[in-house]
């Protein structure tokens, strides 16, 4: 490893993983790499928290399919306000709803706020841009119904964690051309990929022995098979005046830092309100490492503290 600042929980848990015996995700093939996260989500990840609500249903799409998604709220009912849909992380070939439950419940907690978490389709079985194409359509619908399980919405704030963080902003760049109808207030990308074009200073500095390397991020891209150029792959390409507010979020020890800061940078010279945090000594994915990181539980608490204010800055 590179001499970098690495927090002692951290440190531990790289350890354990970089010294543990058997295949890594780039060495096998997706259904594999499934199984591993899964496995890798009982010990790393903290238990899913109770909550008032947990629904499970089902969103109907434009052309005749249907989405799985988990809504969840802490309270048993509330006034008309926003609601958050979330987007799961796993480099668009991993990860589903149930593997971020305990994520987008806490989520929810935090923000004392309703959440809606998307299933959408996975690569390589459904490649680009079918990631895209169900966080569209399962945005546009709950926008369309105004309303879920008695609750009211007037708003919607968009999030997820690595490529859902991706999805996060490429949703609200599509809405942004193409309203729907409900506004997008805010949005929470959390140590996005944003440019697949090229590879940036952390991803050569960062790209061996913090857990997301560069072998596994060309497994990823390699199934995924997206258009590199095209801004529902790349958004940092695509124009983002007229973008809603964003907290963006990176870890220092993560390859992906310097797509990070390049995506706030761009919404900054956008004129796109900004706030900008990265978890220093931390790595990617540490949103579902909080039973091995507990320090992560910090970089959440302070997340969500600042989108509960960008959220709550919005008037109707």
């Amino acid at each position: 490893m590179n001499e970098e600042f690495v927090r002692p929980d951290v440190r531990a848990f790289l350890d354990d993983i970089n010294n543990r015996a058997g295949p890594k995700t780039y060495e096998v093939d997706p259904p594999a790499a499934r199984e591993m996260s899964a496995r890798l989500r009982v010990f790393a990840d903290v238990d899913s928290p109770p909550i008032t609500t947990r629904e499970d249903l089902f969103i109907a799409t434009h052309d005749g399919r249907s989405i799985p998604a988990r809504f969840y709220d802490p309270r048993p009912e509330r006034d008309e306000g926003p609601l958050v849909v979330f987007f799961h992380g796993g480099g668009f070939v991993l990860g589903d709803i149930e593997l971020y439950d305990a994520a987008a419940a806490d989520i929810a907690i935090g923000l004392d706020l309703p959440v809606l978490s998307i299933d959408y389709r996975l690569a390589p079985e459904h490649p680009w841009p079918a990631g895209p194409d169900d966080c569209e359509d399962a945005t546009r619908w709950v926008a369309e119904q105004g309303m879920l399980f008695g609750r009211r919405f007037n708003a919607l704030a968009l999030c997820g964690d690595s490529g859902g963080g991706t999805l996060s902003i490429v949703t609200a760049m599509a809405l942004r051309n193409h309203p729907a109808a409900l506004p997008v207030i805010a949005i929470w990308p959390l140590y996005p990929a944003v440019d697949l074009r090229k590879r940036y200073p952390s991803t050569e500095r960062l790209g061996e022995g913090y857990m997301l390397n560069l072998d596994t991020l060309r497994w990823f891209n390699g199934h995924y098979a997206p258009d590199f150029n095209h801004w529902r792959a790349s958004p940092r390409l695509g124009d983002q005046r007229g973008m809603p507010p964003a907290l963006v979020v990176t870890a220092t020890l993560d390859p992906l830092l310097d797509q990070g800061r390049a995506y706030a940078m761009a919404c900054i010279e956008a004129g796109v309100p900004v706030v900008y945090r990265e978890a220093k000594g931390n790595i990617h994915g540490w949103l579902t490492l909080r039973r091995a990181i507990p320090s992560s539980e910090d970089d959440l608490r302070g997340c969500l503290t600042a989108f509960r204010m960008m959220i709550e800055e919005y008037r109707p």
